[in-house]
């Protein structure tokens, strides 16, 4: 009887064994096996009701966070109270279709990944999560008004400080309210991510961000910035001829003004009237491609801005305009007998192209984000500012996780011809195609931009860049404003349609700083 015991016994420590070998080899090394297998739901059920940080405007207005829920298989859900007015910047945290903006990018800052092993120690004590808080450089004021004043018009608004970086407002319309995405209801959040994947309109497309246009004439002012900067004009000199239409070498279809309008003059001309045949014509037989590229690619085109959102997009500079022909452009007889000693244009089998380039046609294609950033490197001395949306990062205990780097993103041009480029673009404000613009106790410069999509100039794109401060030295603000082609519209201009958006931006601004 003994004996049988003993068998038993030593039969019970040895399963007993084996078991304790196997719980624990499952806790230390099949555990990620095992939280990852995909019949285990329960990690992820975990996670997606963990504690998680805030994610505030610059006035501290909340614009996403975790509310506790009492029923269910969540324990929190994550809630938007601004719906669709940040959503371009917050995105979204959605049990099926993971996370977008804000909340993808700094999420291990908000679940606190990064205090992972203090964490656990102190939720076993009976303590909370150590999660973050992200703090962004956004305005309210800003953001309704950008909202307000572009309505149901497809279309973008990006305002941003030129000296910091700091991105003030980022509005894209259509929008989407992040709410129904994040329910802990899956049925809803399905049926809510279908009707907008299904939305040809693409609401979940950052705009600001993610999406290419042709920046038509607001692309002038990088045009104009690479001949100052190698000294082949100055503003008021050399004079082109009023044309209505300029001719590149190896064609003989015509560039045309807009509207077939007739303009020429020097370089100060050319941008206040939005001038077409003058500025191609100095690309083509005064700049040459060379310049033009790379001083485009000092503003930022074909890099990816260093802006921590997800899927940011490098604006497109093309560099490819034929083979060399052996020959130097031949320069019109009216501007050779201005210039002594007139630069060597190397000529090329695609002119053309480079003159559709340089009024910001052919493959020139840039995102509302770079425009903004073309305005803010002219008010900033020709500095190009590292744009940014998260001022600071601080975690529950108060300890300060990330701040933001406020170094220069590139150098775009000297800081004498970003001087002369202010000086013009206040020109287009004062007695140019942006009047609308003047603002009492402002000094306001700005360029339009009316790109043709396709061959049909019935459909254009509007476009304005803007910078705006108290004095022309040190400018406060810089803008973009991007409405696009609609076919129901028809022709759109940057002065009669953008321009009145930047307008309501301002004001809004400048309530704002008068608190």
């Amino acid at each position: 009887m003994n004996r049988q015991i003993v068998r038993l016994g030593v039969g019970l420590m040895a399963a007993y064994f084996v078991l304790f070998v196997q719980l624990n080899n499952i806790q230390m090394f099949g555990a990620d096996e095992l939280n990852t297998h995909p019949d285990n739901s329960r990690p992820l059920v975990a996670n997606f009701g963990a504690p998680r940080g805030e994610i505030r405007a610059a006035d501290g207005t909340v614009l996403a966070r975790s509310v506790e829920l009492e029923d269910g298989a969540f324990a929190r859900q994550r809630e938007y109270p601004t719906g669709e007015l940040f959503a371009e910047a917050t995105g979204f945290f959605s049990f099926n279709a993971g996370a977008d903006g804000l909340e993808r990018t700094w999420d291990d800052e908000l679940r606190g990944e990064q205090n992972e092993l203090a964490d656990g120690l102190r939720e076993l004590l009976g303590g909370e999560s150590t999660t973050a808080d992200v703090e962004t450089t956004l305005s309210v004021a800003l953001q309704e008004a950008a909202r307000a004043s572009l309505g149901e018009r497809r279309g973008s608004v990006v305002a941003l400080d030129p000296q910091s970086g700091a991105i003030l407002s980022m509005w894209s319309w259509p929008s989407y309210d992040p709410n129904p995405l994040s329910s802990v209801s899956t049925a809803e959040a399905d049926a809510a991510r279908r009707a907008l994947l299904s939305d040809e309109r693409k609401p979940l497309l950052p705009r600001t961000t993610r999406e290419l246009f042709f920046p038509g004439s607001t692309f002038k002012v990088v045009t104009a910035a690479a001949a100052l900067d190698a000294g082949v004009v100055e503003l008021d000199t050399p004079v082109f001829a009023n044309v209505t239409e300029y001719v590149p070498p190896l064609t003989t279809n015509p560039l045309g003004n807009f509207g077939g309008s007739n303009c020429g003059g020097p370089l100060r001309d050319l941008i206040r009237r939005s001038c077409n045949a003058g500025t191609a014509q100095l690309a083509v037989e005064l700049l040459g491609a060379d310049e033009l590229v790379d001083t485009a690619r000092d503003f930022g085109f074909d890099a990816v801005p260093p802006l921590r959102l997800p899927d940011v997009v490098a604006s497109q500079m093309p560099d490819d305009f034929g083979a060399d022909l052996g020959t130097d452009v031949e320069l019109a007889p009216d501007l050779a007998a201005q210039i002594d000693n007139p630069p060597e244009v190397p000529l090329t089998d695609d002119m053309p192209s480079l003159a559709q380039t340089s009024i910001g046609q052919f493959d020139v294609k840039a995102t509302p984000l770079q425009m903004a950033l073309v305005a803010a490197a002219v008010a900033n001395d020709g500095e190009v500012p590292r744009p940014h949306v998260v001022k600071r990062v601080v975690d529950s205990e108060g300890s300060v996780l990330h701040e933001a780097d406020l170094d220069p993103w590139k150098r775009a041009m000297s800081r004498q011809t970003s001087e002369q480029l202010r000086e013009a673009m206040v020109g287009v404000v004062a007695d140019g195609t942006a009047k609308v613009l003047q603002v009492p106790g402002l000094v306001v410069g700005a360029k339009t931009g009316t790109a043709e999509i396709g061959t049909n100039i019935e459909s254009t794109h509007a476009w304005v860049i803007v910078f705006a401060g108290d004095d022309i030295e040190r400018p406060d603000i810089a803008i973009a404003v991007l409405v696009e082609a609609d076919t129901a519209t028809g022709e759109q201009t940057g002065g009669r349609v953008a321009a009145p958006i930047a307008l309501d931006v301002l004001s809004a601004w400048q309530a704002e700083r008068g608190k």
